[in-house]
This record gives C-alpha cells, sequence and structure tokens, in this order.
C-alpha cells in the first residue's frame, strides 16, 4: 500500500489530500489504513479515510470525497470494490478524481492507474499449489505470496483528467492502455 500512495503522490504531482476509499466490514483495511498513516506521514499529504460498506453507499462516498476537496483518491481491495469497480471508475472520472487501484481490472474499467499483484499469476500459482498438493505436499509447508505485481496505467483516462503522467511511471509500467 505504500507503494500505491507513492505512485499516486508521483502521479498526481502536489496532490496533498488523499481520499482513501475503505470498506469498515474488511478486517484487512485497518491495518492497511495504518500503513498508509505512516507512509504519508513522511510526504506530508493528510488522508481523508472515506467509508463504503455497501454499494448503495458508493456514490456517498464519492459525495464525501468531494465535500473533502481530496486531490486524488487510493481504493482499498475487496469484494464491495471489486464487484463495483466500473462505477468506481466512473465516478472518480466524473469528480475528476485521479485514482490508484491494486488490480488492472480497475483501469480497465477506465480507472487512472493500478498497482498490485497479478490475477492471472494468482492464478496460475494456485494451480501450481493443488499439483503439488496432489502430490503428497503439506498445504502448510507451501509459502503463499504473491510473487508478479504489475503496474498498469490508462492513457486515456490520464488525458481526460488533464493529467500528464511523468516519465518515470510509464517507464515502470507493465502496460499502458491508450
Amino acid at each position: 500500500m505504500a507503494k500505491e500512495l507513492e505512485l499516486l503522490e508521483t502521479a498526481v504531482h502536489g496532490a496533498a489530500r488523499i481520499a482513501v476509499l475503505a470498506d469498515t466490514c474488511n478486517p484487512s483495511h485497518g491495518g492497511v489504513l495504518e500503513t498508509l498513516r505512516q507512509a504519508a506521514q513522511g510526504s506530508g499529504t493528510t488522508l481523508l479515510p472515506i467509508e463504503a460498506r455497501a454499494a448503495d453507499e458508493v456514490a456517498g462516498a464519492f459525495a464525501a470525497i468531494a465535500r473533502e476537496h481530496a486531490d486524488a483518491l487510493v481504493v482499498l481491495r475487496g469484494p464491495l470494490v471489486f464487484t463495483q469497480r466500473s462505477r468506481i471508475a466512473e465516478l472518480a472520472a466524473s469528480h475528476k478524481l485521479p485514482a490508484i487501484y491494486e488490480y488492472r481490472e480497475f483501469v480497465a474499467a477506465g480507472g487512472l492507474i493500478s498497482y498490485g499483484r497479478s490475477v492471472t499469476s494468482m492464478f496460475r500459482q494456485a494451480g501450481i499449489y493443488v499439483g503439488r498438493i496432489l502430490k503428497g505436499a503439506k498445504p502448510a509447508d507451501l509459502p503463499v505470496q504473491p510473487t508478479t505485481f504489475e503496474l498498469v496505467v490508462n492513457l486515456k483516462t490520464a488525458k481526460a483528467l488533464g493529467l500528464t503522467v511523468p516519465p518515470s511511471i510509464f517507464a515502470r509500467a507493465d502496460e499502458v492502455i491508450e
């Protein structure tokens, strides 16, 4: 998450107020918010946690983000935001809000940037683990951690937001959607 915040701050130069869309029903979001707070302290960025626990709260969350005058948005992963990815990308665009997501599927739906685990790689790794387990390996002995991270940028969204994405982001990008 700290890397996502760093990438967003690089892409949106001068972003001082960054909203974080979180689902407080997701037990991992408390720890993630704390990690983001620690990362933001060094850069002088103010984080604005915004809550959405159900699909019908997403539009209200964006209204709260607008009231807070956020410069950018970090969207935390979870089932709610994944199922609402197209709507979230549309709301971010309509509010002229540059956002970073964990999965490329958000960028394919019109989001600006994603940085995170490759879903394709995770499924491939799961298949390898199933094969090892079927051959007698103990599941507890298999390390489970992501091995492939990808950075995806949507150039069309950047242009619509009036952003000039720095060359350093493009140099690191695994994929640029035009």
